[in-house]
């Protein structure tokens, strides 16, 4: 894919974000390449790549970005931390944007979009390598880069809960990915993601990302037409669909049924 291509489909996510359009994401936990090329024939308008919760090395990373630009698709990865040690070899590889875990203050906001953007929104510095297709698309690509990436802050503690207003007050946050899971151990029921207090904290951040704008979504773990529908009727504006985590998982557990249904005749 061209640069141009690439240039129109990153355009085209960022729109879809900024005007709270409907948005339908993949999310790769395995590094083999070849997973990535699957999920994205499907037509996600983006896939990312779990680095938080795996052992995806930087360089697989890099490989996975490549596949979702072979098959015309926006990649976002999320890195292990904040540090600018892993966003800027991610950003130099050509992610598209990028999503962070637990950010809990405006302070993490400010750092996160330094580190993200170039002068004088933020401090990224200069280089050339993938993403500036090693040379031959430089320009186009630092002039572009500021208006057409993505920024996705996760929001997975009752302190970020408390804080969503003052997170969402930075224009370069273009979305909010709700993590129920750890908002749930910050409320002292672990893995009670239905519990009312989770739902009631979810519920916060989807109301305060109206307010202010934003794009919100969080993953369906067990992916269904009525799933899916359940999390718009919520007022979330896209959804991350499952994963191939999720999907092996489910069908290892269908397998296991199978056989025991076997051992037990």
């Amino acid at each position: 894919m061209s640069f141009t291509e690439q240039l129109q489909r990153r355009k085209a996510l960022k729109s879809k974000l900024v005007n709270r359009e409907r948005i339908f994401g993949g999310w790769v936990s395995y590094p083999d390449p070849a997973i990535t090329e699957t999920f994205a024939k499907a037509g996600f308008d983006f896939i990312a790549i779990d680095m938080e919760h795996t052992t995806i090395s930087l360089e697989q990373a890099r490989t996975i970005i490549t596949s979702c630009h072979s098959e015309n698709t926006c990649c976002l990865p999320r890195p292990v931390s904040h540090t600018n040690d892993l966003i800027k070899p991610l950003l130099e590889a050509g992610a598209d944007g990028m999503i962070i875990q637990m950010v809990n203050t405006p302070e993490e906001v400010e750092r996160l979009i330094s580190h993200q953007k170039f002068p004088p929104i933020g401090n990224r510095s200069y280089g050339v390598n993938r993403a500036h297709g090693y040379g031959f698309d430089f320009e186009q690509y630092i002039t572009s880069w500021n208006e057409t990436s993505s920024f996705i802050i996760q929001v997975e503690s009752i302190t970020a809960v408390e804080n969503i207003e003052a997170l969402l007050a930075f224009d370069e946050v273009d979305g909010v990915m709700v993590g129920p899971y750890d908002i749930s151990g910050s409320l002292g029921v672990p893995g009670q993601v239905n519990h009312p207090k989770v739902r009631e904290a979810a519920q916060q951040v989807v109301s305060a990302c109206e307010k202010f704008g934003k794009s919100c979504c969080t993953q369906v773990a067990d992916v269904s037409t009525d799933a899916v529908k359940d999390l718009f009727d919520q007022g979330y504006t896209f959804a991350i669909l499952g994963s191939d985590l999720f999907v092996l998982w489910k069908w290892a557990e269908q397998m296991r049924s199978v056989m025991d249904a076997f051992e037990r005749s």
